[in-house]
Order: C-alpha cells, then sequence, then structure tokens
C-alpha cells in the first residue's frame, strides 16, 4: 500500500486493475476530464484539484486524419451541410479510391509534435496528464515516472465513416453500399494498425485508447448484426494489433452497447468506457460480463454531478464501486463524459475525493 493517500499509481497498480489482478485501489483515469464551459465557470477553482488528486495515467491523443491535408481533388469545392453532416468528404462514392490512396502514412506522418490551434495550452493539458502535442515529452514523463501511459486518437469505424460520409449515408450504406463501406473500414483500418505500430516503436505505451459511439440513449445506432457484418471483423483487427505490441485495447463508446459488449470482449476490448448511465444497464453489464473486461466506470455527468448533493455524489461513487470493482479488480474510475459548464465545485471534489477514499477502503474490505 502506498503512504501518500493521494499520490499517483504506478503502472503496475494500473496494470493489475486492467488485468485483474487485485490492485492495491480503484484507479482514476479520465476523472479530470474537463468539459465545455467549466474552466470558464470555475476558473482557477480547478487548480487545486488538478494539484491534490491524482491523474493514474498519462493519455495522448494524436490526429489521425485530417482531411485538408491530404490533397483531395474535390475537397475545397465541397457544399457544406448542417449537423452530423455539415463535413461530409466523401460525398461520392467514385471518390474513394482517391479517398484511400492519399490517407496518411503512419510512417512518416506528424503525430507527436504538431500544432493545436491557439486554443491548446500544453502546460495546462500536461498537469492533467493529458496532452494532445509534444507527445514525445509527455511519453518521457511517463516512463521517467513510471506511469500508465495510454496513447491514441479519436473515432474508429463508425464515428470516422459518418464524419466522411455524414450521419444518413453511413447508416443507409450498410444497405446500399456494403462492398464500399467495406474498403473504407479496410483502408482506416491499415492505416490504424500502422499507428499502433508505430506507437509500440517509438514510445512504447501500454494502451491504447480510441472511441466510437455507437449507441445512442435507448440502443445501438445500428442493427447488431450491422455491427457484427461491417464493423466486428476490423475490431478484431485492432485487437490483435495491440496484443502483438503488447498494449490493452481501451475503448470509449456512450450509449447502450450492452447488445454487443460480448462481441467488444471477445475481439480483445479490454477496458471499456463509459457503461452510461440512464442508457445502459449497468448491473447487468457488470454481472455478465466483469469476467471479460474491465469497466473504466463513469459517473453520469447530465443528472448526478450537475443536479446532486455532494452526498447524493459520494453515494453514487460507493455504489459504482461496489458494483465493478470485483474481489480480483476489474474496475477503473472516470467522468462518463466532460464535466460541462453547471456542475457545482463541491461535486467535482466530492466525486474525486470519494474515488480515491473509497477506492482505497473497498480494496483493504
Amino acid at each position: 500500500m502506498q503512504n501518500d493517500l493521494y499520490a499517483p499509481l504506478p503502472k503496475t497498480e494500473v496494470i493489475k486493475a486492467v488485468e485483474r489482478r487485485t490492485p492495491c485501489r480503484v484507479p482514476q483515469i479520465m476523472a479530470q476530464w474537463w468539459g465545455e464551459g467549466l474552466f470558464e465557470q470555475h476558473g482557477q477553482r480547478l487548480t487545486p484539484l488538478m494539484d491534490k488528486y491524482p491523474r493514474d495515467a498519462y493519455l495522448g491523443m494524436i490526429p489521425t486524419l485530417i482531411v485538408q491535408e491530404m490533397g483531395l481533388s474535390w475537397y475545397d469545392t465541397l457544399q457544406r451541410g448542417a449537423g452530423h453532416d455539415a463535413n461530409v468528404v466523401i460525398n461520392d462514392w467514385s471518390q474513394l479510391d482517391e479517398f484511400l490512396a492519399k490517407l496518411p502514412d503512419p510512417a512518416t506522418a506528424n503525430i507527436y509534435d504538431y500544432d493545436h490551434g491557439p486554443w491548446y495550452n500544453h502546460e495546462w493539458h500536461l498537469k492533467l496528464n493529458w496532452c494532445m502535442s509534444r507527445l514525445r515529452e509527455m511519453a518521457e514523463r511517463a516512463h521517467r515516472e513510471d506511469r500508465y501511459l495510454l496513447m491514441g486518437w479519436w473515432n474508429l469505424f463508425f464515428e470516422k465513416p459518418w464524419s466522411l460520409r455524414g450521419m444518413e449515408n453511413t447508416l443507409m450504406d450498410y444497405y446500399l453500399f456494403p462492398e464500399q463501406v467495406h474498403r473504407l473500414n479496410d483502408g482506416l483500418c491499415r492505416m490504424y494498425e500502422g499507428y499502433i505500430e508505430r506507437f509500440a516503436r517509438d514510445v512504447a505505451p501500454d494502451g491504447l485508447w480510441t472511441s466510437d459511439d455507437l449507441g445512442n440513449q435507448r440502443q445501438l445506432m445500428m442493427k447488431p448484426d450491422h455491427f457484427r457484418e461491417f464493423l466486428l471483423p476490423y475490431y478484431r483487427r485492432i485487437g490483435a494489433a495491440c496484443r502483438r505490441n503488447k498494449m490493452h485495447f481501451w475503448l470509449h463508446s456512450c450509449g447502450d452497447n450492452l447488445e454487443i459488449l460480448g462481441d467488444l470482449a471477445d475481439a480483445g476490448v479490454q477496458v471499456f468506457h463509459p457503461v452510461q448511465k440512464h442508457a445502459m444497464d449497468e448491473r447487468r453489464a457488470a454481472r455478465e460480463f466483469g469476467d471479460r473486461m474491465t469497466f473504466l466506470a463513469g459517473i453520469d455527468v447530465q443528472h448526478i454531478l450537475q443536479e446532486g448533493t455532494p452526498d447524493d455524489v459520494r453515494a453514487e461513487v460507493r455504489a459504482m464501486i461496489d458494483l465493478f470493482d470485483r474481489t480480483d479488480g476489474g474496475m477503473l474510475l472516470a467522468a462518463g463524459n466532460g464535466i460541462v459548464g453547471g456542475t457545482p465545485w463541491d461535486n467535482i471534489d466530492a466525486f474525486l475525493d470519494e474515488g480515491i477514499v473509497y477506492g482505497w477502503k473497498h480494496r483493504t474490505k
């Protein structure tokens, strides 16, 4: 057991939690996920939280696809829409060959030291153990401090295609253009596999973090059979690439994923986030899949964290740990998504504090 209750865990303890090998406490990863409007609301009041509470992993995010830089012959003439379809890139499947031919080469892409825009504060994000630029610095720091290192990107085989094709097109493509869907996902998968290989060679992370919001508040975004036909084969390839390169496979997916949790586990997903409250049956998820998958369980940022009292928040944290933290581990604690403006400061403090205090107590019962 550590002497300092609030000290960050060494990576061996995070690995124990992921692999269900009896960690000393429940790790906190992406618990300090500051979302839209939170810094504007609380400002420097967030600094004491960042100083007091640990972040038990470093997370570095890269851009895997910057469409403006691909030199696509039709890109500058696109007519922009609205909503989910505002940034349609492949507006006709006749463009697919050129798109695939011009995908970034992971072996040469500038992924560690790129300009993320004037809004990005490197020092502030490094303090959060969450960086999106100068990633070699983060990796070196993680290895020096013996900390768990995650590297990754947002969007896999559902979110990325709908960002390229538009939501309506993507859902219709499963019926109308199955061959093209597979060609697009195969091309994306080969690119992703290349990034995993490069991570392993350059910075040796402990895990891959990525995302696909496969569910909505009531069900999957697509039929389970469509997931298994068009997405699952490529998830399996990512899982295999992680195993080859000795990385854990972490997946963020909002909404109700219960119908395919077994498929995700079979594909190699080892850590699933967030088990969204009010969307997924969290008790069934823990009961049926807790021996096959570790849960980075996310506290409800929509209602409990925004609308409850600090005592409500603490009670919810204890209930989550009681549910997901098995005798041998298998649980990590996070925010369900970004903690947004309107969330009381006292509730954020209660969430982080109870996660540490009860996260120790539950492991030593």
